[in-house]
């Protein structure tokens, strides 16, 4: 059974979006999914908008981060709502994510337990107890897929470091327990994430000073 964290209301940017999809909220991944046909135009030229603008305001950045940990250690701060990846010589590279909503918050510490490219997504039942009218099934690399272009499972929880075909979320906390990036971002941190590396999920605010750019 795959896990899916809930979505909650779309921002909108112009007049005519704005009055078609007030009349409907889209509270999950699965029901924006659900949507496509009515809304996939407008959804595909929102999110360009988006992408630009949360990217231009927390993009990916290089700071410095002073801690224990060896390169290749990954700190996911809720309280920063970025993930920090340890590199060499006190640096990190920083994404910018989607934090949990306050109902799910979690900490803990667990390893990176597998790797998936274009991760296919299933709803839960209790998904579709609420929405009878969702997918069974979204294929990898599907658009709508809301787990986007990779995912990075954690221990053996449900709980997935991933992308998103919401990008107007990144920066925000609405989750449900899972972490969610930019595609381009978490394709960059797929890269260069080894099977068995340790992930430290926390709440605790960092802060860290970005490098400044050469």
């Amino acid at each position: 059974m795959l896990y899916h964290p809930e979505r909650i209301s779309v921002p909108l940017i112009t007049p005519a979006f704005r009055s078609r999809i007030s009349r409907r909220m889209v509270c999950s991944a699965a029901a924006l999914a659900a949507l496509t046909s009515s809304f996939l135009a407008p959804q595909v030229h929102a999110q360009g908008f988006f992408d630009s603008m949360a990217q231009s305001r927390i993009s990916k950045q290089t700071v410095r981060l002073n801690t224990e940990y060896p390169a290749g250690t990954i700190i996911v701060s809720f309280g920063d709502r970025r993930l920090y990846r340890i590199e060499e010589g006190g640096q990190a590279t920083s994404y910018p994510i989607t934090a949990p909503a306050k109902y799910a918050n979690w900490e803990g510490t667990l390893p990176v337990t597998m790797k998936r490219v274009n991760p296919s997504w299933r709803p839960t039942p209790s998904m579709i107890r609420k929405n009878p009218k969702l997918p069974s099934y979204v294929p990898g690399g599907h658009p709508q897929n809301p787990l986007g272009v990779r995912a990075l499972y954690l221990g053996d929880t449900l709980y997935r470091i991933h992308g998103t075909d919401a990008p107007w979320t990144i920066g925000e906390a609405v989750s449900a327990g899972c972490i969610r990036m930019y595609n381009e971002d978490v394709k960059d941190l797929y890269s260069r994430t080894k099977i068995g590396a340790k992930v430290i999920v926390t709440r605790k605010k960092f802060q860290p000073e970005r490098v400044a750019a050469r």
